[in-house]
């Protein structure tokens, strides 16, 4: 496991052994782990840490697993977080329930330590996937970017950009709300011989603007005095 990053896990139940056994093996995988028992803290918990996936037994006290599933997933920011289903073997409607509700996988109880991690890694695995397939597409309104493919489309409609427009569209998207210098946007996308150059940067955003249609609203592109460019 990268130890650059230790993904963390919150396991939420109401036995004390359960939480200790988990928290014991996946310590030793290199996880960083919480433990909660009751569904309210647990989503307190969500908000307050950053959390990679959560180990969530169906039957708490007070709000249930279902209700905690069914919360974090009307959130926004949590809307993809991972989830891996605590379960005895008699729920299975809860179960069939919370998979409905968007968990990832399910376990039931008694489980095999070696198989719950073994659940949790796979789910990573596909989070991450996720993840990155997200990454390649950039939203900025109604302006989508698919890195991947090079393609840019507005309101839906495909608008056609040299290397250099779409590589500078790019950049200042995926640093939305950021000034990026023009020295900076020389160097990056026309390489460190165009220092100083930047009349170069000044005529491709000009360009870019007309064909995204900014040229006039600048809904997307501002210009910082004296500085550079940021993406609104």
């Amino acid at each position: 496991m990268n130890q650059k990053y230790k993904k963390t896990i919150l396991v939420v139940d109401d036995e004390e052994h359960i939480l200790e056994l988990i928290k014991f093996n996946l310590e030793r995988e290199g996880y960083n782990v919480l433990l909660c028992d009751n569904g309210e803290e647990s989503i307190s918990m969500v908000h307050n840490n950053a959390v990679d996936l959560v180990v969530l037994d169906l039957m708490l006290p007070g709000m249930s697993g279902i209700e905690v599933c069914k919360r974090l997933h009307r959130i926004d920011e949590f809307e993809n977080l991972p989830i891996i289903m605590l379960t005895a073997k008699s729920e299975e409607a809860d179960r069939v329930l919370g998979l409905e509700l968007g968990a990832d996988d399910y376990i039931t109880k008694p489980f095999s330590v070696r198989e719950l991690i073994a659940r949790i890694k796979a789910v990573l695995r596909r989070s991450e996937g996720r993840q990155e397939s997200m990454e390649k597409i950039i939203c900025v309104k109604n302006l989508i970017i698919d890195t991947e493919k090079h393609i840019v489309t507005i309101n839906g409609d495909p608008i056609e950009l040299t290397y250099k427009e779409f590589e500078l569209l790019k950049i200042l998207s995926e640093n939305r709300g950021k000034v990026l210098s023009r020295n900076l946007l020389l160097d990056e996308i026309w390489g460190y011989e165009y220092f100083g150059e930047t009349r170069t940067v000044d005529v491709h955003i000009r360009h870019l603007r007309k064909k995204i249609g900014d040229d006039k609203l600048n809904e997307y592109i501002e210009t910082i005095r004296g500085v550079g460019y940021k993406m609104k």
